[in-house]
């Protein structure tokens, strides 16, 4: 696993810092239109008292016609002000929410294979796509409807004190009570919510799993076991969510029971007042409506409470990604490679997946620049290990690995990769079109390199017999075209990426005897001059290899080329023999 460098758990100076001071200017903005939009829905309140105990009173048509301006140019203020802060900070949360998918896929893309190959990618695809979504309530008006609820509070709690303080003092007990509960309970919370993130990329990941290999469920049947596998999932996110919607609905209920006790004790204490002349209607209606703005924002907080706690818990998981080590370590890594030669030499080089069980033992072998090293021997071996570290796939745990006499581990891997193409036994074709899989290392490549790679790959010997030719969509990983298809416009990609280093697993596997004749034309003529590793299966295909390495159990067993193995009678020998009676 990834080391994980701080906590995990992001606070409230990091937010702050790092989203909400950024963005201060338009939050600012956003505050003062929220803080006039509540001093204008104040003006009802005192209205109501002046409209009760003036106009009504001593009917007063000019102050009622002034009351009824006043208070429709408030809710006038109000509306625009809703448009804008919706339009300001709705719009610049989603912005935030887009830049902040940028940076978690950016450095999802930067970490090393072992995490890839650690984490299901439906997984990965919810952490990028869900896990920011809460941050919305951070920039967006939830922030500043919290902070403008809080003034509004304020406000209105001053005004109240003025019109009757017994009366306030009273409903000020059951909401401190209120308070209370709900810091207890967000903070119970967050990490369900935090939980519910991984729950959600786990079942994500399996449905992400199901829908790509449909094929082979449905081909042995397993349709029911796939559904209950889903189900089950499914039913872990609904516990997850049955235990928030718990607590938040304490809240809710504990602001409801609390709340509607003062308002009961305002109805007997004003109702008291008022029978005995100590508070006239306007007062006690004015009251009453200054109480709902005041206990309307702290019910609010409840609600946006909650959303911040998901926001903050799916920044915790954000934090996470973001907190480890990246596959380029800019501070070991600091040669950038220009041009190169493509001398390889594996000095005494020991790797192991997992701590105290080594794959690879002491390998040492030098490729020289533009030779073919062929790799050989059982499933298990350690062909591939040493393919991946040739690619900078892996990183060697004690030895080293030089290119052009230069350490490897010290090269940065933009400037390595710029040299390397990889053609692997099952490669990876993206949804699009033909033209658009083989662009893909290339994208600005003329048309004339295009088609001269397409022609040596003979890709255009089943693109010339459809419609769209090379503009044809191949559906998903290519699932419209055959096997052989697919792995012949795998290799007109690496041709066009012309590369100085090329790794190639068993390239012609997929191919029919007719179509690996051709191929093997256009691999000879792409291995020239280039250095070459070719994981092989087929001993057939690697005759004219300059040298062949046996491994077995992490070793080389037996190094030469192919007269010089058969000669020796040994390993090579055997394998050649039992693949040549088959």
């Amino acid at each position: 696993m990834e080391k994980i460098k701080s906590k995990s758990k992001v606070t409230l100076s990091q937010v702050f810092k790092t989203i909400i001071w950024p963005r201060r200017k338009i939050l600012f903005i956003g505050l003062i239109l929220i803080i006039i939009s509540r001093l204008s829905s104040l003006v009802l309140p005192g209205a109501s008292k002046y409209l009760l105990d003036d106009v009504v009173a001593h009917k007063d048509m000019h102050m009622l016609y002034t009351i009824l301006w006043v208070v429709g140019l408030s809710i006038t203020v109000n509306a625009g002000i809703s448009y804008l802060l919706t339009k300001l900070l709705s719009v610049e949360a989603q912005l935030l929410i887009s830049k902040l998918r940028v940076q978690v896929q950016r450095k999802i893309l930067s970490l090393p294979i072992s995490y890839f190959d650690n984490n299901k990618s439906g997984a990965l695809v919810s952490r990028i796509m869900t896990d920011v979504e809460g941050v919305r309530n951070l920039i967006g008006t939830g922030l500043v409807q919290l902070i403008g609820g809080t003034i509004t509070s304020v406000i209105a709690l001053v005004l109240l004190i003025k019109i009757n303080a017994l009366m306030t003092v009273y409903v000020l007990v059951p909401v401190a009570i209120f308070a209370v509960i709900a810091m207890k309970a967000f903070g119970y919370v967050r990490p369900i919510f935090k939980m519910r993130g991984i729950i959600n990329a786990e079942v994500t990941g399996r449905l992400t799993e199901t829908l790509n290999g449909v094929r082979i469920i449905k081909g042995f049947n397993a349709e029911e076991q796939e559904n209950k596998s889903f189900e089950t999932g499914v039913q872990r996110l609904f516990e997850n969510v049955k235990q928030s919607l718990t607590s938040t609905s304490l809240i809710a209920s504990a602001s409801l029971f609390l709340l509607g006790m003062a308002t009961l004790g305002i109805m007997g204490i004003g109702g008291y007042l008022m029978i005995n002349g100590q508070m006239t209607s306007g007062e006690f209606l004015s009251f009453t409506m200054y109480l709902g703005f005041m206990i309307a924002p702290i019910v609010q907080m409840s609600n946006i409470g909650s959303q911040l706690t998901e926001a903050f818990a799916g920044l915790d998981r954000t934090e996470e990604i973001m907190n480890m080590d990246a596959e380029e370590d800019s501070v070991k890594r600091t040669i950038a490679l220009n041009e190169i030669k493509g001398d390889i030499k594996f000095d005494n080089v020991c790797f192991a997946y997992v701590e105290g069980k080594e794959v690879l033992n002491n390998v040492s072998f030098d490729a020289p620049a533009g030779t073919v090293t062929a790799l050989v021997g059982t499933s298990g071996s350690g062909k591939s290990t040493i393919a991946g570290l040739v690619a900078t796939f892996l990183n060697a745990e004690s030895g080293k690995i030089t290119i052009d006499g230069i350490d490897l581990s010290e090269v940065t891997l933009s400037s390595y990769r710029r040299n390397l193409g990889v053609v692997l036994q099952d490669d990876f074709l993206f949804e699009g079109t033909i033209r658009e899989n083989i662009l893909f290392p290339r994208p600005d490549a003329t048309e004339e390199q295009l088609l001269n790679a397409v022609k040596a790959g003979y890709v255009n010997e089943f693109t010339d017999r459809f419609g769209e030719g090379l503009d044809t969509l191949i559906g998903e990983r290519g699932v419209k075209l055959s096997g052989g298809q697919r792995q012949r416009i795998a290799i007109a990609r690496a041709i066009l990426a012309d590369p100085k280093i090329i790794i190639l697993d068993e390239a012609t596997s997929n191919l029919d005897t007719q179509s690996e004749s051709l191929i093997q034309q256009s691999l000879a003529e792409l291995m020239k001059g280039r250095t070459t590793f070719v994981i092989a299966h087929r001993l057939s295909t690697i005759r004219k290899a300059n040298q062949i390495l046996v491994i077995e159990n992490g070793k080389i067993a037996e190094q030469g080329n192919h007269t010089e193995l058969i000669a020796k009678e040994g390993r090579y020998y055997e394998l050649h023999t039992y693949q040549a009676r088959i």
